[in-house]
């Protein structure tokens, strides 16, 4: 390296606009509806974020620093928060309950399905994408967008938005978790089209925690029902929640999806991966191995070519949002090539306003070149980073090397 400091890239970070500002990037033919819809939209977020942020501790959170976390939209206050954090570079996902700026129409990070006009959700989704294909635009050295794409409706448009975000600068797309069976799996061919654009144009299949069957945890109804019949419902969906983004990357990979797409790549991103991944590392391979145990099941292996768990080592990787020293000292356990960090900003369990702190909390006393890796190198070559670039950036806001120096613990 020609610097003493990291090339730090987040591979968790939001942005959205104010909600109302997201009439100008809606189709024209949807605005009338836009203006009717808004403020419903922002009543349902007061009540998400009364139940999922504690409304009070949020305000106490954002008290003072109301700025700072403009920057979810405000290009000038976003680079502060950056060049702050000593971040380089960072993976974009859409925003929401925070900062009350998820996009329109249902097409925020949950993507939800039940009470939703398809074309509309669609509609929410370009306008989103257009506004941040114009973000990442200002310097795409620095900013890896993903688009949001409501696949589930229709292959041929979700194809359409995949050759968009090729076109526009967004390198990513995030798609729903299929959380009820009203559509097809992942593992069924009705989405080869789908991987294959996917493939072809190097875009990155997303997948983001956050989404969950709600009407399970706080019943039918949500969030206009009451609550208090439903005791525990918020420890039921923090115990479940990650469950969720997993599952449709099981069904990928089970299902041959990167047999037949080898080049197809995948993330999976702020989703418990230190407690969560190594039993479904080995549950996985019990499974594909133990054939004395599983033989009896008929074959469900032999269009792979590979363990599933091979699989996730050569096409997928996780963004590792906020990551725990425990999650720094198993790293060979979750993949050393897979794992980035991310300090999920703007959102109130991030590392943000005391990135820097924790950063060296979590990584202090490690060998450089792992520190280097799950800090800025895994990401840089899993989305596609212009290394030499973004190294400049590094060069002038990264932490300093000797930041992290010491003896690595003994477990």
């Amino acid at each position: 390296m020609t610097n003493d400091r990291f090339t730090v890239i987040s591979s968790d970070c939001h942005a959205g606009l104010p909600p109302d500002r997201y009439r100008d990037y809606v189709d024209p033919e949807h605005r009338e509806v836009f203006d009717m819809a808004l403020p419903m939209q922002k009543a349902v977020t007061d009540k998400f974020e009364h139940m999922f942020l504690v409304k009070e501790a949020n305000e106490k959170w954002r008290s003072g620093v109301e700025a700072q976390l403009s920057g979810a939209w405000n290009y000038e206050r976003r680079l502060e928060v950056l060049d702050g954090d000593g971040i380089a570079g960072e993976i974009v996902f859409p925003d929401g309950i925070t900062e009350q700026n998820a996009p329109p129409f249902g097409a925020g990070l949950a993507l939800p399905t039940e009470g939703i006009m398809p074309d509309l959700q669609w509609a929410g989704a370009r306008a989103h994408n257009r506004w941040l294909a114009e973000l990442c635009a200002r310097d795409p050295v620095r900013h890896f967008g993903v688009a949001v794409c409501p696949l589930l409706w229709d292959i041929d448009r979700a194809v359409e938005e995949v050759r968009f975000g090729a076109e526009n600068g967004l390198g990513g797309m995030l798609i729903p978790l299929l959380l009820t069976d009203e559509f097809e799996p992942y593992h069924h061919p009705r989405y080869n089209p789908f991987w294959a654009a996917c493939e072809d144009l190097g875009i990155v299949v997303c997948f983001h925690s956050g989404p969950g069957p709600f009407s399970h945890f706080f019943g039918k109804g949500f969030p206009d029902n009451d609550q208090s019949q439903y005791p525990g419902a918020l420890g039921v969906y923090i115990s479940e929640v990650f469950f969720w983004t997993w599952r449709p990357l099981i069904f990928m990979l089970w299902g041959g999806v990167f047999e037949r797409y080898s080049r197809l790549r995948a993330s999976v991103t702020e989703t418990g991966q230190g407690w969560l991944l190594p039993p479904i590392f080995r549950m996985l391979d019990h499974h594909y191995n133990d054939t004395f145990f599983s033989a009896k099941l008929g074959d469900y292996r032999s269009h792979l070519s590979m363990a599933p768990t091979d699989y996730f080592r050569r096409n997928c990787a996780i963004g590792a949002s906020c990551m725990p020293r425990s999650d720094a000292e198993m790293r060979h356990q979750l993949g050393m090539k897979q794992i980035m960090w991310g300090t999920d900003y703007p959102h109130p369990e991030g590392t943000w306003p005391h990135t820097r702190p924790q950063m060296i909390d979590t990584f202090k006393g490690l060998p450089e070149d792992d520190i280097a890796a799950m800090l800025g190198g895994n990401a840089a070559e899993f989305y596609g980073f212009d290394r030499a670039e973004l190294d400049k950036v590094g060069a002038r806001v990264g932490p300093r090397r000797s930041s992290f120096s010491g003896g690595e613990p003994v477990p």
